[in-house]
């Protein structure tokens, strides 16, 4: 499957909203819950613009995950920008359908390329102690595994501990 990653724009809003909708269940196994009112549509466009507004000040990128038809299959995010430190925290998201394909993987790849030549040098990652499928993603492009967080939460009745990561020039 080709795929491609393209910044998120103001008309990716409806589309992106039916993503989030659609994946809602599937999503919240693995991350807290974002609350109801986040799909609203009136609450939906104002964060989508708060996060267009980020994306222009440079504190944070959004992109999309699409196959080449436009078909949205996830989300990739570089957010908590340090320019000064060239460094960033990546987080993504691929829709249940999708999942087990090698999206995340491409998709993580095609965007840490494109963050290496716009000279980013330190990329931050974590992801929950029990999500090997995220680990494995991380680990093969080139993310080494760093501490286990000490702080123990509660999701979906498991305990859980973050886990995070690093890759670094």
């Amino acid at each position: 499957m080709e795929i491609r990653v393209e910044e998120l724009r103001l008309e990716d809003a409806e589309a992106v909203l039916n993503f989030e909708k659609e994946n809602r269940t599937y999503f919240e196994k693995m991350v807290p819950s974002r609350g109801d009112n986040y799909y609203n549509f009136d609450h939906f466009m104002m964060r989508h613009k708060e996060l267009l507004d980020e994306q222009r000040k440079k504190l944070s990128y959004f992109y999309l995950i699409r196959r080449t038809n436009g078909e949205i299959l996830g989300r990739i995010n570089l957010v908590d920008i340090d320019i000064s430190q060239h460094s960033g925290h990546i987080g993504y998201r691929v829709g249940e359908k999708h999942t087990g394909q090698g999206v995340a993987d491409r998709a993580l790849h095609i965007l840490m390329n494109h963050l290496s030549r716009g000279g980013f040098t330190k990329i931050f990652a974590k992801t929950t102690n029990n999500n090997m499928a995220s680990q494995k993603v991380l680990e093969k492009n080139g993310f080494k595994k760093g501490e286990e967080s000490d702080n123990e939460f509660v999701m979906n009745g498991e305990k859980l501990k973050f886990v995070n990561y690093i890759w670094a020039i």
